[in-house]
């Protein structure tokens, strides 16, 4: 079970080290616009907006690594980035009204937090 704990955690912290880079380094080029669905007039608007936006996500990402390294704070520190980066993917469906942020970004960290709440 702690495989699986561990694995979940690790997914969601290299998504958002994914959507780290898209964002600050790929947000205008032809990557970034793909993967948003942009024109490259929005993104260059934008961008600047993204690259904080892509900060964020490595803090997620950061966060979700220290707990992986920190054994014995392990549950206490992956529940609370893991319930950050689902309340996040959950406001990005409600916001842009597109769910395969939800599935993508919501669905791996309830699952994380289901495995980790099933060993306590």
């Amino acid at each position: 079970m702690k495989f699986l704990q561990v694995f979940f955690v690790a997914l969601v912290a290299f998504e958002h080290i994914y959507f780290m880079i898209l964002e600050m380094f790929y947000w205008d080029k032809p990557r970034g616009l793909k993967a948003f669905g942009l024109k490259l007039e929005e993104a260059k608007i934008s961008k600047t907006l993204a690259q904080n936006q892509g900060l964020y996500n490595g803090f997620l990402a950061a966060g979700l690594i220290w707990a992986i390294i920190n054994e014995n704070n392990f549950v206490s520190i992956a529940l609370f980035f893991l319930i950050c980066v689902t309340i996040a993917g959950m406001y990005g469906w409600y916001t842009t009204t597109k769910i395969k942020i939800f599935f993508i970004q919501s669905i791996p960290a309830i699952l994380g937090i289901i495995l980790i709440l099933l060993k306590k």
